[in-house]
């Protein structure tokens, strides 16, 4: 089964990124074998270790909250006035014994500080948006650069075969003494160059297999190989629409959420110049009479000097600094998206013109050449000539397909939404 290459796969299992560990399942004989998008996906989301150690941070944001909905304690006083002096205070026969409880009066800071938490945690759960949107973006690169390898290790081992059935018809036209055997010599180390590039391949392919593994926290890789066919072009869907669905990308949505966050600073900021009250209330004992009496009491702070105008100031600064920071990343991504979607445009350009118009025609020559090389008219070097021709052509085919997924890749990354309807079948 072909399976498309664009991240399609990501964004459907972020918007429901809770069955991600339904989807992800141990590892078996058969996943031994081949690993496509979506498990290699699923396994991302399940087991990577930098979700995993995010997840704490939620976690402890969630203290902060719980933290800050707690009231401030009650304090219990106990006060001995009027014993242990001379004359009539000596002993305690005049002692006045007083027994208090006192509270504090947040006057609102309490309310503030409880929506400032939410709206940490707000922020806490955009950028873990953004941060498996990152492990599955990652793990779409290191799995096209997988299957890139493959395709290239696939085309080097063709190369492989055609330079041997070249070296064993020039080995017979020597033995004939139709050829000399210089050409037999140039076409034996043609054989072995390519031999060393599908063995510099085969080794940048493990090591590649140990990089996408490492997404899900595996130093051993559980497949042999991946599925996916890198010619099937995608086809994007139109800019004014991918530019239209910026307003996903999780980058802007963490600055509307840090926008509520500081929003909420400065109130809590504001509600902190207002000192806390502190009330007391209690019953005194007078022991010259034996009699009791109940007290109360309130305790107001002054704010002569210290109205918390420094943390005022900061918090609308931090303020005023996230609306300008939204304005300039807005400006940088939508750059980003032109700039990709140019690139997206010319390499399905150049990946088509290659396989409709250039290599056909190459391989064309290369069979009139084969036909007039068999026939003496060409010598070795025309032969090698349009050989390598083709090889660079199919190459360069490889590269441009490579090219079109990895730049939609990155869109759907900044749009955070599938930028290809479907795609084209070569």
């Amino acid at each position: 089964m072909r399976v498309s290459l664009t991240c399609r796969v990501i964004l459907s299992r972020l918007l429901v990124v809770g069955a991600a560990a339904g989807l992800a399942q141990s590892v078996s004989a058969s996943d031994r074998v081949a690993l496509n998008l979506d498990m290699a996906v699923a396994r991302t989301l399940e087991s990577n270790p930098r979700l995993i150690a995010f997840g704490y941070q939620i976690a402890a944001q969630q203290g902060r909250l719980q933290q800050s909905e707690l009231k401030p304690n009650l304090q219990l006083g106990l006060m001995v006035e009027n014993a242990f002096g001379s004359g009539d205070y000596k002993g305690v026969d005049s002692a006045e014994t007083t027994l208090s409880l006192a509270g504090v009066l947040e006057r609102g800071k309490r309310e503030r500080r409880v929506d400032a938490a939410r709206a940490g945690i707000s922020l806490f759960e955009t950028e873990a948006k953004i941060q498996r949107l990152d492990a599955a973006a990652e793990t779409a690169r290191a799995f096209l650069d997988t299957l890139a390898l493959q395709e290239r290790l696939t085309a080097t081992y063709d190369a492989v075969m055609l330079a041997e059935q070249t070296a064993g018809a020039i080995q017979k036209r020597v033995q004939a003494g139709r050829t000399p055997a210089a050409d037999l010599a140039r076409a034996e180390a043609e054989l072995a160059r390519m031999r060393l590039d599908w063995e510099d391949i085969e080794h940048e392919l493990r090591t590649s297999h140990r990089r996408l593994a490492a997404q899900w926290g595996e130093t051993q890789p559980s497949f042999a190989h991946v599925n996916g066919d890198v010619h099937q072009l995608p086809v994007p869907g139109a800019y004014a629409n991918l530019l239209a669905r910026l307003e996903q990308n999780p980058d802007l949505s963490r600055y509307l959420n840090e926008k509520r966050l500081r929003e909420a600073e400065l109130r809590l900021a504001e509600a902190r110049a207002k000192p806390n009250w502190l009330l007391t209330a209690g019953v005194r004992r007078l022991e010259q009479g034996d009699d009791q009496a109940f007290i109360a009491g309130i305790t107001i702070p002054l704010t002569t000097r210290n109205r918390n105008q420094g943390r005022i100031s900061e918090a609308r600064a931090r303020l005023a600094m996230t609306d300008a920071d939204q304005t300039a990343t807005r400006v940088q991504i939508e750059t980003q998206l032109f700039a990709l979607y140019q690139e997206l445009q010319h390499s399905l350009h150049r990946a088509t013109t290659i396989r409709e118009e250039i290599l056909p025609l190459i391989e064309q020559a290369l069979k009139d050449t084969e036909r007039a090389y068999a026939a003496g008219r060409y010598g070795y070097f025309e032969l090698r000539v349009v050989q390598a021709e083709l090889l660079d052509t199919r190459t360069a085919l490889v590269e441009s397909s490579i090219d079109a997924h990895r730049h939609v890749i990155e869109i759907e990354r900044l749009t955070g939404t599938t930028a290809t309807s479907s795609v084209a079948h070569p």
